[in-house]
């Protein structure tokens, strides 16, 4: 459209005066314009020439705003769409030796392109609610899939939590439910070890607790039911006192267990490593004297770790506890404090009959 205003635009800027007479004869000798209507101004806005019959704007100032801008030295352009037709506008300024002489103003409606257009809304707007409802439709598959898929994780959960440890979630798939869902499953597993492992170490205190129950029970009964010489009645007591200390040991264990449900891992005090030890040994001294073991401390410095003390407490004490007991009579427990770096390493080295092949693999 710009290019048939500059064509016109061309071949009036060879007319020497700009008159009604000159314009109609260069209009004339247009070909090829197949324009709606052409308007021709000179350089003030007022209409040398127009083409439309019926509403003819000659001898008038034009104010279209395509005439205006042109008139000011611009190509203009203007398109729109309404109502099944294309209308376009199109203005340019006609110069002559350098100097504005006027412009050319041109009209163009297009039926057959505003059809075409209509058309292309049409489909557009058929293929977009088209899409719509397919994206409607799979998202209520969708919704109803992962809906089905949360339930049964959710049914899992509740029958977790009332105990079911042996029970696995199958979601399938391959999405981010899949994943919550597979470490879920190694959750459960995790749980059912910890049950198993809880279940067995009661069992092994209960049988325990028994032993020494028992044993006080007989002491207890014999005390009553014999006359005993007061050397004999000082062996029984001291056995009870024995058996009273293992049934305390074995206590604390059970109230340990308890308190890894009840407290939170990030409880811990400023604990010094060496009166601990200290602790432990003036406790186990009379059994190490009984056995004839020397119990030999080697403490580079102290150091202090963050620990409960009570928990430092019961490794220590079983550790001494077990280098004394399976010791041989005579031997020897060497114990010693050092730093590696920002590790506290205390270690226990005895001369007893060590720990036998297939038992190593559960030592943590």
């Amino acid at each position: 459209m710009i290019e048939k205003c500059k064509l016109a635009a061309a071949q009036i800027s060879d007319i020497e005066a700009l008159n009604t007479n000159t314009v109609a004869n260069a209009v004339a000798d247009f070909e090829g314009l197949n324009v709606s209507r052409l308007v021709i101004t000179d350089q003030t806005g007022r209409a040398i020439y127009d083409s439309n019959k019926d509403s003819s704007v000659k001898d008038q100032f034009v104010l279209f705003p395509e005439v205006v801008k042109s008139l000011t030295g611009n190509d203009v352009f203007y398109w729109n769409y309404a109502d099944g037709i294309m209308r376009s506008t199109a203005a340019t300024p006609v110069y002559s030796s350098g100097t504005l002489i006027g412009c050319v103003y041109m009209l163009e409606y297009d039926q057959v392109q505003g059809t075409l257009f209509a058309t292309l809304q049409d489909n557009i707007f058929t293929i977009t609610l088209i899409l719509e409802i397919v994206v409607i439709f799979f998202s209520i598959i969708i919704a109803n899939v992962y809906s089905r898929r949360l339930k049964r994780f959710l049914t899992s959960i509740r029958r977790v939590r009332k105990g079911d440890y042996t029970h696995n979630v199958s979601l399938g798939g391959h999405d981010e439910l899949t994943e919550l869902g597979d470490e879920f499953n190694d959750l459960t597993h995790r749980l059912r070890i910890s049950e198993e492992k809880r279940s067995r170490f009661v069992s092994d205190a209960s049988h325990e607790l028994k032993t020494p129950l028992a044993s006080i029970k007989l002491l207890t009964d014999s005390i009553l039911q014999n006359d005993m010489d007061v050397g004999t009645v000082r062996e029984f007591v001291s056995d009870i006192g024995n058996e009273a200390d293992r049934l305390n040991r074995t206590s604390q264990k059970l109230l340990s267990l308890s308190r890894i449900d009840s407290q939170p891992d990030h409880i811990f005090e400023v604990t010094y490593i060496i009166p601990t030890i200290e602790r432990v040994i003036r406790m186990l001294q009379n059994n190490a004297n009984e056995n004839e073991i020397t119990i030999v401390k080697e403490f580079e410095t102290d150091s202090t770790i963050l620990i409960l003390e009570d928990d430092l407490y019961q490794v220590i004490f079983n550790l001494v506890e077990n280098g004394i007991k399976y010791n041989r009579h005579g031997g020897s427990l060497h114990i010693t404090l050092s730093r590696q770096d920002d590790n506290a390493v205390i270690c226990f080295k005895d001369t007893g009959v060590g720990i036998p092949e297939d038992s190593i693999e559960h030592i943590f």
